[in-house]
């Protein structure tokens, strides 16, 4: 394409713009309303998906010991945990340790009795690489010589990890489900736009203008008309993001529940909702043109 065509291209496609009035403003607020669903939906979602990340990272499984191991057997043990290719980190605490923290979770801050003859077992602490494995792994450390009993929430773990699919997945299929709405509401209200200059098309067609000589100028004006739906919503997601990364995670003490950090998430979901709208807008004026290019 010669530099004169498509600056031509690009003045009709900005021109185009102003000409059409309230039916560029019908665009564009069609594109801002359904991007500003779609941004929070986003946002949602992902925040969702990083919650159920964090509460698989803590799954864990405790490796207690048998009472009579010697110390170098101790130590054996943990040389033979380290060594499983699907183990990720090794914690040792001591049945003293262990004591310490049952009394502190009861609340109580001696207990004689115990401390001279602590029935507790010396443990192993152990993740996984992959939270998913923790079951295979279980299997395979309750075989080690010298451990008495694994216990990682049997049971419990595999119900968490099930709901955790599941709602991945459903968040999935609801996005897919609201982009593919927006695409429809929107490219329905730019059809209305073109629909309503088909006349100007066949006049074009019939003076003998190309299909891409005719295109080119509705595809710049689409993208134009994605964009700018889009500046609203992105102003949104930065504005409202900053403000919940700034005062939301203040005021929550549960540790799995941490949104996403603003930079870069937030800059990542502006840069996606720029790309639904000009891609949306776009695809809503090309198909629109199609059907009058056939004079």
């Amino acid at each position: 394409m010669k530099f004169n065509t498509a600056k031509r291209h690009l003045r009709e496609g900005s021109k185009n713009i102003f000409r059409n009035g309230w039916m560029t403003i019908a665009s564009i607020g069609a594109v801002t309303v359904t991007l500003i669903l779609v941004g929070v939906f986003l946002a949602v979602v992902f925040n969702l998906n990083q919650f159920a990340s964090n509460i698989e990272s803590d799954v864990e499984m405790s490796v207690y010991l048998d009472p009579t191991l010697a110390e170098d057997q101790v130590q054996s043990i943990q040389d033979q945990l380290e060594s499983i290719d699907k183990v990720g980190s090794v914690t040792y605490s001591s049945k003293e340790e262990q004591l310490n923290q049952l009394m502190e979770d009861m609340g109580q801050t001696e207990w004689d009795l115990f401390e001279q003859d602590n029935p507790l077992s010396d443990t192993y602490i152990v993740k996984t690489s992959d939270p998913h494995d923790i079951a295979s792994v279980s299997d395979e450390i309750s075989k080690l010589d010298g451990v008495d009993k694994v216990d990682y929430g049997q049971g419990t773990v595999e119900n968490l990890f099930a709901v955790n699919k599941y709602a991945r997945i459903i968040g999935a299929v609801l996005i897919v489900g609201l982009v593919f709405t927006a695409i429809f509401l929107i490219s329905n209200t730019i059809k209305i736009t073109i629909i309503a200059r088909s006349r100007e098309i066949g006049i074009m067609k019939l003076v003998g203008a190309t299909n891409s000589f005719i295109r080119w100028p509705f595809f710049i004006e689409g993208l134009l008309l994605g964009v700018l739906g889009a500046i609203v919503p992105v102003a949104l997601v930065l504005g409202g993001y900053y403000y919940l990364s700034n005062n939301l995670t203040d005021n929550i003490s549960i540790g799995f529940v941490e949104i996403l950090p603003y930079a870069p998430f937030a800059f990542q979901l502006a840069a996606i909702l720029l790309a639904i709208g000009a891609i949306i807008g776009v695809w809503g004026s090309v198909m629109s043109v199609r059907k009058f290019l056939k004079v």
